[in-house]
């Protein structure tokens, strides 16, 4: 892979690009928001792994602005902030993961595997969940017939959520599906992923579908009138 690190400590940097050099990736640096928006937009990058907290410019908007530039390389922020609303924000602004500090190389090396693993096809069949219609094939989403913009693991999430419907889905059975078998992924993470997923398919009033299960995992099924 080629990856772009975006991180202002060189200490940092240098463990991090041996590492993945030695792993057979191809590894630049830049140490401020300016030179990181530059390079993402010249070169093809795989993966970019951001820092959060930079000086001039920090991780989440240095993600949006790379996002509303049509940057389409998979983004991993790297954060020693790990409350929900921090690692919503990261998400909401167009960011693939967030990994939180500190953390194992071999965590990372799995976390950068999975945003790039081919994407698995379930079936060519339409799955429907009331006026909700995910389409496999496509990967479009719509609800009541509009179209709803999900990231890759949003929408991994909320496919594996709809190929069992009305059951309830554990944990981790939504980390393996979205993020690999084998991996450990903290929960704030994946409840992260939820409330982003929430927020998409379930705006504008529209009734809810995705349902929490405490201390099991998550279910979906239309909500019933009361």
């Amino acid at each position: 892979m080629k990856i772009l690190i975006v991180e202002d400590e060189r200490r940092m940097v240098e463990l991090l690009r041996k590492g993945l050099q030695e792993e057979g990736h191809t590894v630049v640096a830049a140490f401020d928001a300016s030179d990181s928006i530059g390079l993402a937009r010249t070169c093809d990058f795989d993966v970019i792994l951001l820092d959060v907290m930079m000086p001039q410019m920090d991780g989440f908007k240095v993600t949006r602005t790379l996002r509303q530039l049509s940057v389409t390389s998979s983004i991993i922020m790297l954060t020693a902030r790990d409350a929900i609303p921090d690692i919503v924000r990261g998400l909401d602004a167009g960011a693939d993961d967030y990994v939180t500090k500190p953390f194992s190389f071999d965590e990372l090396l799995a976390r950068l595997h999975a945003v790039r693993r081919p994407v698995e096809i379930c079936g060519t069949h339409c799955l429907e969940l009331g006026d909700l219609v995910l389409d496999p094939r496509s990967r479009d989403v719509s609800r009541a017939g509009e179209r709803v913009s999900l990231t890759r693991k949003e929408y991994n999430l909320l496919e594996h959520l709809l190929l069992h419907p009305g059951e309830v889905v554990s944990r981790q059975s939504l980390i393996e599906a979205v993020w690999g078998s084998g991996k450990t992924i903290e929960n704030n993470t994946l409840e992260a992923f939820v409330h982003l997923l929430r927020e998409k398919v379930e705006r504008k009033g529209w009734p809810r579908l995705i349902h929490t299960v405490r201390g099991v995992g998550y279910t979906v099924r239309p909500e019933v009138p009361s």
